[in-house]
Order: C-alpha cells, then structure tokens, then sequence
C-alpha cells in the first residue's frame, strides 16, 4: 500500500529534475506506481473507507449482552480484555478462543474512545529557574549490584532542580530521617546554593499523620528546612506524576546505570566507594551534561547557604546499659563492651550507623544501624568472656542466633551437637578463641575441620588457629679454662 510521504517523496523529486525512474527508486516503488501518483490526490484522499465487514463478528450478541454493561459499570477503566474474554469464556463455554483476545482489546479502546469516562489530564509545568528542586528515594535491588561477591541492597536518593534538571545522587539502605537530611544537605552544599522550595511525596522520614486526617511536616525537617530558609511542597498520595521530575529522573538515572553495567561487564564492585564513584560519573554524563547554561541560570536565583550544615544524625541521650549488656535504640537492640553494664550512654543514630559515646564524648563503639525487619545485633565479642564462664547459658540465650558470626559458625555449631553432648561448651570456647585471636583465622580452621567431615573439638580449632610452637631450651655453653693447656703444654716441654 502506497503512502502520502512516499508520494510526496515521489513528486519532490520529480520537481527537482529527477527522472521518473530515479524519482521512483527514491520514493520505493516500482516506475508503474510512480506514473499512477505523480499526479492527482495523495493516497489518504483516494482511499475510501469501507464501511462493510469482511468477516463474522465474534462477539455478535455477547458484545451487547455481556461486555457493554461491564464497560459502563467500569467508570475507572480498571477493566483489560483479558479479563472480560476469561469471563465470556465462563459465561459461554467452548465459543471465544484466546486469539480473540486482540480483537475484543479493539473493540474496547474504541468505545471507550466514543462513550467512555473523562480521562485525568496531565498539564505539563513551566519551570522557573532556582525555584525548585525534588527529591526521593528509588530502590535499585533490581540491577542486582554486588559488592566482594556479596548481594548489595540499597536505595539511591536523588536530588533532581527542576529548571535544569541537575541532579546529585548519595547512597541510602532506608528512607529514614538520618538518610534524608544527609542527602539533602549533600546536594546542597555541593550545589551551593539553596533552591526556595523542596519538593518530595509524603515521606514517612520527613511527615507524620495528623489526628484529623492528612500529613504534615515533622517538626525535625522543618528545622533543617528553616534553617537552610526553604519550604516544603508535597504531593497528594498515591499521585506519582506530582513529582514527576525526580521520577523522570529515577527512571532515566536507572536505565542509564542498567546500560553502563552491561558495558562495563560486571555488576560486582570491590567496595562501596568504587560502585558509588561509577553511579555518580554515569549520573554526570547521562544527566548533567549539556546543561551548562541552564545550570548557571539555576545558581544565579539560589538563596544562600548558611554558615554550617546540621547534624545528619539522631541524638539519644542518657541511654541506660542493661545487665544484658545492652542499648535499646529507635526500638532497636545492640549490644555494648559488658564494662558500660549500668551506665548512661549516648548514643548517635545516623543513616548507616551507630555510635555509642561516654560522658567525655569519646567514641567507644560504632557498629551497622539495623535495617528491616531485624531488630537486635549482638556482637558477640562483647558477651564472650561472661558466657565462657558460664556455658550452659548458651543453650537458651533468647539470642542465640546472634552469636553465630557467619553460615560456617553455624555449621560447625550443628556438626558439634551430633558428635558430643558438649557441644554448647566447646562451642562458646571456639567462639571464645575467636575473640581471643583473630576471627576469620577460626572460620578457615573451622572450614578445613568440616570438610574433612572428622569429629573435632576446640582442642582441634584451637591446634590449627593457634598451634603451640615447641620451646626451645636457653643452652649454656661452657667458658673453657686455658690455662690449663698452658700447663699442660709447658709440662710436656720439660
């Protein structure tokens, strides 16, 4: 079937002095053709609708019947032909087959285009430059990023000013308050400059539900906003195209970290530092160059930055330490060296750890923030030298399952319970000389124990993390007197 462009081709050509033969090969039709439509009306005119069947309607009966009272029932829309066709294969067995599943899909689309409901229009924003920019958090477990061979979960925040688009992203494992006021201050110190509003959807980090009904802002962010002298604006729920320009850049910023992964290879990175400088230098060259002017009018119309930045982190003060050794933290539990047993604590909470400062202010532990739904992390090195001494603890501790450092741990726990009924007590000693020494060194003695599949004990991992070596006697060596050989030598002479 011929086409307007390929006419119009055909004849641009032919008005430039191109022959008909050469017009035709240009237009990609035969020379036949082109004497039918080098003049005339364009195909689209000379085409007649036909205004008759050239086939059965499969749907004759059952279309009035069936389908047009579930499509005006269906103000939303929500209906697919797939389901409408499972429901006419219910309602009338053996007469629709799957394959008319695309002609019903038609049939659809176009009553809905003559008598369906008003659909939500979207009105695309002018916007004006240093006024704006959004902000979320997006999930990139789908790319499958590992770090040492090692499945990296982890969120992106993403900072997107919506005149220029420039956007600025910082590694996150949860959308906390910690997370949030640490990506926001990063944006905007290396933007440095303030935009007058921050838009974002209603996230848990930065509002809280109202009594009456709706969400405000927590009186936490509000402090970082005012002191940075910017507002908030937030979306209605459930309406993602509000904040549309920071879920643009989501979907763009992933498919080009998705694309630059296949180029590059891999998706494992050798630490974190290496896989965040990758997704920054992808985010610079797929969304921040070529912006240049653009930018520059977005810094011209900033508001200053002021004279510090604020504490990323949640402060709790006076923390008691629990006989147990322990901290209870946002509903969280952590363990403590046993010495802070019935001392106050303070503890700081930031996006990915925590700390545990004494009165003086000294940092005396910091360890992972627990995220999900794990809710207590007992280093065991804090608890060992108690439980040594007391084994038989081991077997109930409410906590046990902390106490196993690695998959290898737990395994040589389970091979201990089926050689000897002292499995508790030789494995709190393991554990105990793991603590004692070096723990990865224990894990590979344990390791080579295990795959001999030989019964052990902590004698055997003790043998091989920490061999004796044999003592080596202190030797006296005897002076010898030579004097005597002069006598002797001078008594000979005579």
């Amino acid at each position: 079937m011929v086409r307007d462009e390929q006419v119009r081709l055909l004849r641009s050509k032919m008005s430039e002095g191109k022959t008909q033969e050469t017009a035709a090969g240009h237009a990609g039709m035969s020379v036949r053709t082109a004497r039918k439509w080098q003049k005339g009306a364009l195909p689209s005119a000379a085409r007649q609708e036909r205004a008759w069947r050239t086939r059965a309607d499969p749907f004759k009966g059952a279309w009035e019947a069936d389908v047009l009272p579930l499509l005006v029932r269906d103000e939303g829309a929500v209906l697919e032909a797939v389901t409408v066709m499972a429901e006419l294969q219910e309602r009338h067995p053996g007469r629709f087959l799957e394959g008319q599943v695309r002609t019903l899909q038609r049939r659809m689309r176009d009553w809905r285009a003559d008598h369906g409901s008003p659909r939500e229009v979207i009105f695309p924003q002018q916007h004006v430059a240093g006024r704006e920019a959004s902000i979320d958090f997006t999930c990139m477990n789908a790319l499958a990023i590992t770090i040492a061979g090692q499945f990296f979960p982890h969120l992106l925040f993403e900072f997107v000013l919506s005149f220029s688009g420039w956007t600025w992203v910082a590694l996150a494992f949860s959308e906390t308050y910690e997370a949030l006021v640490a990506g926001v201050q990063g944006a905007l110190w290396e933007l440095r400059g303030v935009p007058s509003v921050i838009r974002s959807d209603n996230l848990s980090a930065a509002t809280h539900e109202l009594r009456e009904g709706g969400r405000a802002l927590t009186k936490r962010f509000r402090a970082v906003l005012d002191h940075y002298g910017t507002t908030s604006t937030r979306i209605n729920p459930g309406v993602s195209h509000e904040n549309g320009v920071v879920e643009q850049a989501h979907r763009r910023g992933k498919s080009a970290i998705a694309q630059a992964l296949v180029l590059r290879g891999s998706r494992d990175f050798e630490c974190v530092d290496d896989y965040m400088a990758f997704v920054r230098q992808v985010i610079d060259r797929a969304r921040n160059r070529g912006i240049d002017a653009d930018l520059a009018e977005d810094r011209k119309r900033l508001g200053p930055l002021p004279p510090a930045a604020v504490p990323c982190y949640t402060v709790f003060a006076d923390v008691r330490v629990s006989c147990w050794s322990t901290v209870r933290v946002g509903g969280k539990m952590y363990s403590v060296p046993s010495r802070l047993i019935g001392h106050d604590v303070e503890v700081r909470q930031h996006a990915d750890v925590v700390e545990v400062l004494r009165g003086n202010g000294n940092v005396i532990e910091t360890m992972p923030r627990l995220r999900g739904e794990r809710h207590v992390r007992i280093d065991y090195r804090h608890v060992i030298w108690s439980l040594v001494r007391k084994p038989g603890a081991f077997a109930r501790y409410r906590y046990r399952e902390e106490l196993f450092p690695s998959l290898v741990f737990r395994q040589a726990y389970d091979a201990l319970v089926g050689f000897t009924d002292r499995a508790d007590v030789e494995y709190v000693r393991i554990l105990h000389l793991a603590a004692s020494t070096y723990e990865t060194t224990v894990e590979q003695a344990l390791s080579l124990l295990l795959a001999s599949t030989e019964r052990f004990d902590y004698a055997a991992v003790k043998a091989l993390a920490q061999p004796e070596h044999p003592t080596v006697p202190d030797l006296v060596q005897p002076v010898a007197d030579l004097t005597d050989y002069d006598r002797l030598l001078v008594g000979g002479a005579s």
